[in-house]
């Protein structure tokens, strides 16, 4: 059982099911956090949510000589993956190699079974139509037929890793929807959750105006005078702003 720390809580988690990566990525970034969202990612799934703790994985690029050393026995892809808990989201350093695989489709039904919440690699996937129809979040960079053991070498688990050029600490909290993955660190998850659902709250105001045929100024950013009117139709909906 792993010691990582775990700041999700079922509230926390609802929350973080209804927000959209978006949202959170603008959080981040009003807090100086500006590097957070996976870019180049593609969605298996693309309308589940995902949302867990990071568990990294750190493949390194290939060396003959040391291949051996560690490619053989229970190397680091099999110790990440049996030691997958209820709530993890595996994430996979690959460098962004596309033409060798990351995982197939035996690892990720063996996470899944343990309860992992979701695979993300900036890799390849093998075997990813096997992979989509276990029908759980998975985010990837490319897809191929080759085996890890063509580019890759399993060097490191649970430590710091960068994941489509995000810096990625294990414990993080890993949020998916369709647009991709945002990773948020553990120590600002509660006030970005707090924040980010009174600025969908606000947005949600605005779309249901501009919808309606009315301008963007004023509404988006919500301005100090319209404000009354966000707060009663708040209220009209036994809301708190």
């Amino acid at each position: 059982m792993t010691d990582l720390p775990n700041v999700l809580t079922p509230q926390l988690e609802q929350s973080l099911n209804s927000i959209a990566t978006a949202t959170l990525t603008a959080q981040l970034m009003q807090r100086g956090v500006r590097t957070t969202f996976l870019a180049g990612l593609k969605p298996l799934q693309p309308g589940k949510r995902m949302v867990g703790r990071a568990r990294t994985l750190r493949y390194v690029a290939l060396r003959e000589d040391v291949q051996p050393v560690y490619q053989g026995g229970i190397n680091a892809q099999k110790r990440i993956v049996e030691s997958i808990e209820e709530g993890d989201v595996l994430v996979i350093e690959a460098r962004g190699v596309a033409d060798a695989a990351t995982i197939g489709d035996i690892f990720a039904t063996r996470l899944f079974r343990l309860g992992g919440r979701g695979i993300v690699t900036d890799g390849a996937l093998r075997d990813t139509p096997a992979i989509a129809d276990i029908g759980e979040p998975v985010y990837h960079f490319a897809s191929h037929g080759a085996v890890l053991g063509r580019k890759h070498m399993p060097f490191s688990t649970d430590e710091p890793i960068t994941c489509a050029g995000v810096f990625v600490v294990p414990g993080d909290v890993v949020v998916g929807d369709g647009e991709g993955v945002v990773v948020i660190p553990i120590d600002l998850v509660e006030e970005v959750v707090a924040d980010a659902l009174a600025q969908e709250k606000r947005e949600a105001f605005a779309l249901e105006r501009v919808q309606g045929g009315e301008p963007t100024i004023g509404l988006f950013p919500l301005s100090e005078e319209r404000r009354p009117e966000f707060e009663a139709w708040l209220k009209e909906r036994g809301e708190e702003p």
